[in-house]
C-alpha cells in the first residue's frame, strides 16, 4: 500500500502540488491509521497532509477520484457503464457475452483430446477468465502493471508497448500458442478461445489507457513547459502565449518563495529605551521585552529599460511580466520603454492589468529604434535618481540604425549605479555586427548576457534577486 500511496503522491507532484518528504511520511502515517477501505476518510486525511492551498485541494480531489476510482465496462458491448469505485468485493468484469453453447463446455470438450489445451485451461489465468473472477483478474492486472513499471508511462506511443508487456506478464502467450495449434487442427474450440484472448487484450488495453491518462497528463504538461521555457520567445506561436504567461507566473512564484525574507528582530546594538519602557507599562514597569535601535538602510530600486521595437518587443513583454509578477519580493521597480523615444511606463501597471499595460506600451512606444535619442530621454527623466542602491536593467539588441549611441550617457549611468545589467536577445556571435553597438555599450555595463528564452531569463532574475535582497 505504501508503494501505491507513493505513486499517488508522484501524480500530485506532476500536477504542481508541492509535497515535501516530511509531508509524504505524514501521509503514510495517516494512511496506516485510516486504512484504504473508507475512501471518504482517506480523502480527508490525505488532503489535510498534502494540499495547502485551495487550488492544490481542488487538484488533490480530482487526482484522488481518478486514482482510487475505476470504471466497469459492459463486455457484451463497447459502451461504458457508470463509474463505480472498486471495493474489495468487485473488480473489472471479464465475462463474455452469453451464447447458446457454453464456451467453457466447448473448451473442456476439446481439451479431452488435447493435452496442451487442457494444460492451458488449468492455468490460473484461464481459470479466472472462465470463472469471471473479477477480483483476482483486477488484482492481477494491477500487479502486472506494477511489475512492468506502468507508472513511468509518458508518451501515447508507449501504450502499445506496455499493453504487450502486461499481456506477457499475465501469460497471454500461452493462449496465443494454443490458438495457433487449434487453427491448424480446425478445432471447434478455436473461436471460443479467441474470444477469451480478445476480451483479455481489450481489458488490458483499457487499463493501460486509463493509467496513461492518470500518470502522463502531468508529465506531458511538465514536458511542454520545459520545451516552451527553452524556446526563443520570438519564435512562440500566438496560441502558446497564454501557456507561456502562466509559465512565467509559475517561475515567478517559485523565485518569490525562494527569496522571500522573514522579518528579523534585532537583539543587539543600542537599546531603544522609549519603546522598551512603553512596552513595560502593562507589566508594572518591568521590562520583559526589549527593543533595539536599527540603522535604516536606503532600499534598493530597479530601473528597467526595455526596447519595444518590433524585433525585441516579445522579449520586453516577458521581462516586464516577470518583474511585475515579483512585486512582493522585488524592491521598487520603475519601468521605461523606448524605440525612437523613451518614456516611463510604471503608471500603466498601476492603472491596467499587466497584459493590457504591456499591450498599450508596445502600441505607444513601438517603432524604429534610436538608442541615442532614447538615452537622452532617460537622462532627463531618471539619471538624477540613480545612486549606489540602483540596479539598471536594459533589454535590447543594441541595433541603433547607425545613429549616435550616446555612450557618455551609458557611462554616467554605469558610474552612478550599483550595477548595470544588459540583456540581449541576439546571439553573442551577432554582437557588434552590422548596426549593432553592443560591444561599445558592453564597456559601460557590469554584466551582459544573451537572453532569449525563459530559462535564461529566470536564471538572471534569480541572480538579480540575490544581489538586490535587503536584510
Amino acid at each position: 500500500m505504501n508503494s501505491k500511496l507513493l505513486s499517488f503522491i508522484q501524480i500530485l507532484r506532476s500536477q504542481d502540488v508541492r509535497i515535501s518528504p516530511a509531508e509524504t511520511l505524514d501521509a503514510m502515517d495517516i494512511a496506516s491509521v485510516l486504512g484504504f477501505s473508507n475512501r471518504s476518510a482517506l480523502h480527508d486525511g490525505l488532503s489535510m497532509a498534502l494540499a495547502k492551498t485551495q487550488q492544490e485541494k481542488a487538484t488533490f480531489s480530482q487526482c484522488f477520484e481518478r486514482f482510487f476510482t475505476h470504471k466497469l465496462f459492459d463486455f457484451s458491448s463497447d459502451k461504458e457503464v457508470t463509474a463505480t469505485p472498486i471495493e474489495p468485493s468487485s473488480g473489472a468484469d471479464f465475462s463474455l457475452a452469453d451464447t447458446h453453447a457454453s464456451p467453457e463446455a466447448i473448451l473442456q470438450s476439446a481439451a479431452e483430446s488435447d493435452a496442451q489445451l487442457q494444460a492451458l485451461l488449468d492455468t490460473p489465468l484461464m481459470q479466472k477468465l472462465m470463472q469471471n473472477n473479477r477480483n483476482e483478474l483486477s488484482l492481477a492486472l494491477n500487479q502486472a502493471g506494477g511489475r512492468v513499471g506502468l507508472e513511468k508511462i509518458q508518451l501515447f506511443t508507449q501504450k502499445g508497448q506496455y499493453t504487450r508487456k502486461i499481456l506477457d506478464e499475465l501469460g497471454e502467450e500461452h493462449i496465443r500458442q494454443a490458438i495457433i495449434k487449434l487453427e491448424k487442427n480446425s478445432s471447434p474450440a478455436l473461436s471460443q478461445l479467441q474470444r477469451y484472448r480478445d476480451i483479455l487484450r481489450e481489458r488490458v488495453s483499457d487499463y493501460v489507457e486509463r493509467e496513461y491518462l492518470l500518470y502522463a497528463e502531468g508529465k506531458n504538461k511538465q514536458f511542454m513547459d520545459e520545451i516552451l521555457s527553452k524556446t526563443r520567445l520570438n519564435n512562440l506561436e500566438h496560441h502558446y502565449l497564454n501557456k507561456v504567461q502562466n509559465l512565467v507566473r509559475k517561475m515567478a512564484k517559485k523565485l518569490a518563495a525562494r527569496h522571500s525574507r522573514k522579518r528579523r528582530v534585532n537583539k543587539r546594538g543600542q537599546l531603544n529605551m522609549s519603546k522598551t519602557i512603553r512596552a513595560g507599562i502593562a507589566n508594572n514597569g518591568i521590562m520583559f521585552k526589549t527593543y533595539w535601535k536599527q540603522v535604516r538602510k536606503d532600499k534598493p530600486q530597479i530601473l528597467a529599460i526595455c526596447d519595444v521595437s518590433g524585433s525585441v518587443a516579445a522579449y520586453a513583454k516577458f521581462l516586464l511580466l516577470f518583474l511585475y509578477s515579483l512585486q512582493d519580493v522585488l524592491p521598487k521597480v520603475r519601468s521605461f520603454a523606448f524605440s525612437s523615444h523613451l518614456g516611463e511606463v510604471s503608471e500603466y501597471f498601476s492603472d491596467y492589468p499587466v497584459e493590457k499595460a504591456i499591450e498599450l506600451i508596445n502600441w505607444k512606444y513601438g517603432g524604429a529604434t534610436d538608442y541615442g535619442s532614447s538615452l537622452m530621454d532617460f537622462s532627463n527623466l531618471a539619471l538624477d535618481d540613480i545612486n549606489s542602491n540602483t540596479t539598471v536593467i536594459i533589454l535590447g539588441d543594441a541595433r541603433n540604425n547607425n545613429g549616435d549611441p550616446k555612450l557618455e550617457i551609458m557611462q554616467a549611468i554605469y558610474q552612478r549605479s550599483r550595477q548595470v545589467i544588459w540583456l540581449n536577445p541576439e546571439s553573442r556571435k551577432a554582437w557588434g555586427t552590422g548596426d549593432s553597438d553592443m560591444l561599445r555599450y558592453q564597456s559601460a555595463c557590469h554584466f551582459t548576457a544573451e537572453c532569449n528564452n525563459l530559462v535564461q531569463l529566470e536564471r538572471i532574475i534569480d541572480q538579480l534577486l540575490k544581489s538586490t535582497s535587503v536584510a
